[in-house]
């Protein structure tokens, strides 16, 4: 995918930073400040602190923009064993497993560990969130009200495919925790998830994408 990444060399780790795909979740400028200072040129500066505290916190972003190379032997990211969608009150959808972003045609777009995916309807970086939702006033508590997730299919593995249907929702298939603001979770193996932002039963399609005329290939 279309992704303009960074590298902060150290010796033992180089930090890989995704402009486009940091909405400022700050885990990092908080988990490690020495790094990660916004306030100065370069604003990582690896060398400051351990490649395992370095790693460590690069792991906490919830967007995937941060991602460590370990050049000293040691451990990379470990895959969760759940996959998990925490649904943000007015904003994204949180990812965090085993993930594979596919086009309608089955293409794998992106592998990854963490992403945020838009469901304002409204980034200009889709499928992910570009914090549009603050201009666009998207108001969603994020709660599970009448869920709209089914047991997996037949031989699904442990990895979490999110297919971008051409001008509808986000079709998710593979075993998945979805998580709401409230505390409520709802489990299976597949699911359609809103992502035009006019749902009524958000965060699942209700097919509203059709009636508002969303758009996005």
């Amino acid at each position: 995918m279309n992704e303009k990444i960074r590298e902060y060399e150290a010796d033992g780790v180089t930090v890989h930073y995704s402009v486009r795909r940091c909405i400022h979740a700050e885990e990092c400028v908080h988990g490690l400040p020495e790094v990660f200072d916004a306030s100065r040129r370069p604003w990582i500066d690896p060398a400051q602190a351990a490649p395992d505290a370095v790693a460590e916190v690069v792991w906490r972003c919830p967007t995937g923009a941060l991602h460590a190379v370990r050049k000293d032997g040691g451990a990379g990211e470990p895959i969760p064993p759940v996959n998990t969608i925490r649904v943000a009150p007015d904003g994204p959808l949180y990812v965090h497993g085993d993930v594979e972003i596919a086009a309608g045609d089955g293409t794998v777009l992106l592998r990854d560990t963490r992403v945020a995916l838009c469901r304002c309807g409204a980034s200009k970086n889709k499928p992910f969130c570009d914090n549009s939702h603050r201009a666009a006033a998207f108001e969603d508590a994020g709660r599970l009200r009448d869920v709209k997730v089914k047991p997996a299919a037949d031989g699904a593995g442990g990895a979490l495919r999110v297919t971008l249907s051409a001008n509808g929702p986000l079709l998710l298939e593979g075993p998945l925790t979805l998580r709401a603001a409230g505390g409520e979770t709802a489990e299976g193996g597949r699911t359609a998830l809103c992502r035009c932002g006019q749902s009524a039963n958000k965060p699942f399609c209700d097919g509203s994408h059709a009636r508002t005329g969303f758009e996005d290939a």
